[in-house]
């Protein structure tokens, strides 16, 4: 009787350990995805230079520290506002490889136009 109880002792003193590494490891594992996944993605924004179905292409910056910078468009895709040559706009995107998809595009409102400053008759 007594080698059967240390024999149970035995079993659970090693399976414990086991089981709250594994857990350990299961919790390690997600965070790393979660890391993985806030991560990749980023923020940018720009001038539209030409916007496609599939692409967009954004100007950052002006005269000679200009740079184009091209994004993935896919159905995915969330966009908000009008997105048109010329419209100062806003792109979350994540990278897959090298290349930058765009998860979404939203265009800054047009600014109204100025009012007159000559006096009302």
């Amino acid at each position: 009787m007594l080698k059967v109880t240390k024999a149970a002792v035995l079993a659970v003193a090693l399976i414990v350990p086991v089981a709250v590494f594994a857990a350990q490891d299961a919790k390690k594992g997600s965070s790393k995805k979660e890391h993985a996944a806030t991560v990749a993605s980023h923020t940018t924004s720009g001038t539209v230079k030409s916007v496609s179905d599939t692409s967009l292409v954004i100007t950052k910056g002006s005269g000679k520290n200009a740079k184009d910078e091209t994004f993935t468009v896919n159905a995915a895709t969330k966009k908000d506002g009008d997105i048109a040559t010329g419209a100062k706009v806003t792109v979350a995107y994540t990278m897959d490889g090298t290349n930058m998809v765009a998860t979404s595009i939203k265009a800054a409102p047009a600014h109204a136009a100025k009012k007159s400053s000559a006096p009302k008759k």
